[in-house]
């Protein structure tokens, strides 16, 4: 079991409560009791433990190596019945960014995401989740698709930052993110972002104009990392705990500045820790907008989208 630093005390429980199961089967000693015991020791350390983490804390949750992914909500969310879609039409199918077709309890969804790797190979293939124009630009072209067949938009939002190589930079990148940004404002359909786990820079932006922004509770959103926060004040990462707490880059900071809609609470431990239950609650959350935003018009959706976020940032 992969564990946080912060997490050695449950980790040091969770040793015990093994130690108490071995002796149980190879004696034949009932330790039933012990065991309920130490279980509950573990569980109410894990609830003070999430119950009060910092900025920096919920950056590591983020990131653990064990959060589910874009494609893992998608298959959950949908069953299996979804159909993914590939390509920009122009360059390449982009890895990193996922999307197509799919089912929710018999309406038709279009998600689009960013995907991680799961091990070495896999975050190679998905260049660890950092998109490249041509992503950004098949998900433009999904919106479209959906739009066209009047089908509402959801996107999972998980990414370190739009790829930032030369590469990138010559087919436009930047052109690509501003293009979504434009665009996404006029799409006549119901859009849903959620970040489910790291929300940085306009790599996330680029997927993240919508009529609901949502956050999970152990993510982050904002314009740069700790780290590279850190690095540039300070020049050197030593203060990127510093820098997470500064940034208010927290759902709960961005709740309260206005700039997301709402929270999903997570299962105590993190999404990791019971991923069904997780896919459930942001089921439930995205199935509660989408009949919100249906009672609108097409009209009233992008006059809202535009006013929410043209207010951002605007003060007295």
């Amino acid at each position: 079991m992969n564990l946080l630093d912060f997490e050695e005390p449950i980790g040091k429980l969770q040793e015990q409560l093994e130690s108490l199961k071995r002796t149980e089967q190879e004696s034949d000693v009932k330790m039933s009791q012990a065991i309920e015991d130490v279980e509950n020791k573990i569980q109410e350390k894990r609830e003070a433990i999430f119950g009060n983490l910092t900025s920096w804390q919920k950056v590591q949750v983020s990131r653990h190596p064990n959060r589910p992914y874009t494609l893992s909500y998608i298959e959950a969310i949908t069953k299996g019945d979804f159909i993914e879609l590939h390509g920009d039409r122009n360059v390449k199918d982009d890895k990193a960014m996922i999307g197509g077709f799919g089912d929710v309890d018999g309406r038709t969804v279009m998600f689009i995401g960013q995907q991680k790797g799961v091990n070495t190979k896999m975050r190679q293939y998905r260049n660890f989740g950092m998109a490249n124009p041509e992503g950004y630009r098949k998900a433009l072209r999904l919106m479209r698709l959906a739009e066209k067949f009047n089908k509402p938009i959801v996107t999972f939002i998980d990414t370190p930052g739009a790829y930032p190589g030369l590469e990138a930079e010559e087919r436009g990148q930047g052109e690509a993110i501003a293009r979504n940004l434009y665009e996404m404002f006029k799409l006549k359909v119901p859009v849903i972002c959620i970040v489910i786990g790291e929300g940085a820079s306009g790599g996330a932006l680029g997927i993240g104009i919508g009529d609901r922004v949502l956050m999970m509770e152990n993510t982050w959103y904002s314009v740069i990392s700790p780290e590279s926060c850190s690095s540039i004040l300070w020049r050197t990462w030593e203060h990127k705990e510093e820098a997470a707490e500064a940034l208010k880059l927290t759902a709960d900071d961005m709740k309260k500045n206005g700039l997301v809609d709402g929270i999903i609470k997570e299962p105590v431990g993190g999404a990791h820790s019971d991923p069904e239950k997780a896919f459930e609650t942001v089921k439930r959350r995205i199935k509660k907008e989408l009949k919100e935003l249906d009672a609108l018009t097409s009209e009233e959706r992008i006059e809202k989208r535009i006013n929410k976020f043209s207010d951002m940032g605007v003060y007295a």
